[in-house]
């Protein structure tokens, strides 16, 4: 079978790309926001179907920063929470904290290990500024009532998008909700530019901040208007943006057929629980989660992972561990997290991309289903 990662990127033909770097060549703009950047720009906020959008160098500066336009960190005297998840890539969570905020864990479903608004109202004090859900492997959060709640208390909302690229929730575009979303284009995300990220926004009030944040504070030729960083998306990773969104959609199609065959072969095996798949959410397939019940299955999380390993085969242990449960962020204020804990230690994402072929994704779940023939290590 050969190696056989957790993904692969997707990448154009190099002819193609050529041809979209070879302007780049001729002009000698190769950063500063230059026409391929601004096509690519355009291009994208047409494909979301957002009113205001802005490219970054990646996903995590692109929420560092949408977090800083909010000027979250002026607020409730410099104490201020921002309630989260700990089911997450640790970059939500340093996004917060680097904005000088506490971090506040919300436990999640067990449906979609997504934020449990359930679990919300009961977290919100004085303190809380904001509300940072993430769109766990493209299952998108409960986008209405999150809204509804944060806008009873009048609280802002930044959704982390970085799985939920191109996805929509009862017709609209995930990047819609909320007051910010941010989306991830790094090399293992569905949709790459190499690295890169962006913020989609509906206020056009935070253009100009945006903007000014991750331009070093430049308003114009003659004028500094904020303390800025650098964190603008370069020409050539715009280029290959352009040429990735081209394929886009047979890409999300191809993993569709990837994603289907997992659950085709998976379905019936005991101890493995597949999370339904919604009717009012049109999907990008990013991730292929399984979740591990040891009792029913026979077998640890682990003892798949490692069983998967002798084959070639790499899936990954995402995320693990919950963030509330390392040093860093161990005491940070919040709820219980039980069944973010429990999720943490029994899912595996498998392989998916849009190029891994439907026999070997019959290999993995062969290993998968003959869940007797090999021994726990």
């Amino acid at each position: 079978m050969g190696r056989i990662n957790v993904t692969r990127p997707f990448v154009p033909e190099l002819d193609e790309f050529v041809d979209e770097i070879r302007p780049v060549f001729e002009s000698h703009i190769l950063t500063n926001m230059g026409p391929v950047y601004n096509r690519f720009q355009g291009m994208l906020k047409d494909y979301l179907n957002v009113s205001g959008l802005s490219l970054f160098v990646n996903g995590h500066m692109a929420l560092e920063m949408a977090i800083q336009a909010f000027e979250l960190d002026g607020k409730a005297q410099g104490k201020g929470e921002v309630i989260t998840t700990p089911f997450t890539f640790v970059s939500t969570v340093h996004a917060i904290a680097r904005n000088g905020l506490t971090p506040v864990f919300c436990d999640i479903k067990k449906d979609d290990y997504c934020l449990d608004p359930d679990k919300l109202e009961g977290l919100i004090n004085e303190r809380t500024v904001a509300i940072i859900p993430v769109h766990v492997y493209g299952n998108i959060c409960d986008t209405y009532r999150i809204g509804s709640i944060a806008s009873e208390h009048g609280l802002k909302v930044i959704y982390d998008g970085a799985h939920a690229f191109g996805e929509t929730y009862r017709g609209t575009g995930v990047g819609n909700f909320g007051d910010a979303t941010m989306f991830s284009f790094h090399a293992t995300k569905v949709f790459n530019t190499i690295e890169g990220g962006a913020v989609a926004f509906k206020d056009q009030r935070y253009t100009l901040p945006l903007h000014e944040l991750k331009n070093f504070g430049i308003h114009d030729e003659e004028h500094i208007g904020a303390i800025g960083g650098n964190a603008k998306l370069d020409e050539f990773r715009a280029a290959m943006g352009i040429c990735n969104l081209r394929h886009i959609d047979e890409c999300i199609a191809a993993r569709k057929k990837v994603s289907d065959r997992y659950r085709e072969k998976l379905s019936g095996v005991d101890g493995i629980v597949l999370n339904p798949l919604r009717e009012d959410i049109r999907y990008n397939y990013a991730y292929m989660p399984v979740y591990i019940d040891p009792e029913a299955y026979g077998r640890t999380r682990d003892d798949v992972y490692k069983e998967l390993k002798r084959h070639g085969i790499y899936s990954r242990k995402y995320f693990y561990p919950a963030l509330n449960e390392i040093d860093l962020y161990r005491e940070c204020p919040g709820g219980p997290t039980p069944v973010a804990h429990d999720v943490s230690m029994k899912i595996l994402t498998l392989p998916i991309y849009d190029s891994l072929p439907l026999e070997t994704v019959d290999e993995i779940c062969g290993i998968i289903s003959a869940k007797g023939r090999y021994q726990r290590k």
